[in-house]
């Protein structure tokens, strides 16, 4: 009788013990709502962390896709292809030669691509119908896929948007309108050029380019076997 007695508190405490590390178990364990809760907050997280991956990715690529060095080379010369707006029969000749030459180049370096083939050497090239054809293999160079590199309808969309970015910059430009007599109000000439960029920029970053022509960043390419992503 002693002996029961004396067993009592010892299952008593092997059972308050047991009892309280269950407690313990249950309290780090989440709630089934909780864990639900969790794996939708992880969704949403995932989902904003992709979309913000591709409009930074899309703005990054913006240097590329709007005509800057265009831009640039067209603001030096500009002045001096028209004399400060001064223009003569000459002037304005060589000023449309330029708006033409400058037109096409914004056409052009949105076309160009570039390749790697099984050793790893890059090629550029300019995108064709059929695929691309390669400048410094004589196109008689071609990448794995041929039917990746083709010319598609979105690359004559990014043309237009970049031409029309130019011209609308070009035409906008103090010395144009001087050599060529056009009237506008400072406003329209301050402002639009402004909103059409802003609103190409927005359409080149929802419909982003798969090129790397020239001008793409290199230390962008992921692999030296990039895929078309």
């Amino acid at each position: 009788m002693a002996n029961y007695s004396s067993s009592i508190p010892h299952c008593l405490g092997d059972m308050m013990d047991y009892s309280i590390q269950q407690d313990l178990i249950e309290s780090r364990l989440p709630d089934e709502d909780s864990y639900y809760s969790l794996r939708d907050d992880d969704k949403d997280e995932s989902r904003f962390v992709c979309v913000l991956n591709a409009v930074l990715s899309g703005t990054a690529r913006l240097n590329v896709l709007l005509p800057t060095a265009t831009i640039l080379a067209f603001t030096i010369f500009a002045p001096l292809l028209t004399d400060d707006g001064k223009c003569e029969t000459l002037n304005r000749w060589l000023m449309g030669v330029f708006l033409a030459i400058s037109s096409a180049s914004c056409i052009f370096f949105l076309f160009t691509d570039s390749f790697r083939t099984a050793r790893g050497r890059l090629y550029y090239g300019v995108a064709t119908f059929s695929g691309i054809w390669s400048f410094n293999g004589g196109g008689r160079r071609k990448p794995c896929a041929p039917s990746e590199y083709r010319l598609r309808w979105i690359d004559l969309f990014h043309a237009s948007l970049s031409l029309i970015a130019f011209l609308t910059f070009a035409i906008s430009h103090n010395d144009v309108m001087a050599c060529y007599h056009l009237e506008m109000p400072r406003k329209v000439t301050n402002s639009v050029p402004l909103v059409v960029g802003f609103v190409i920029s927005v359409l080149f970053v929802v419909f982003p380019s798969k090129r790397r022509g020239i001008g793409y960043p290199f230390l962008l390419h992921k692999h030296p076997l990039y895929t078309r992503n």
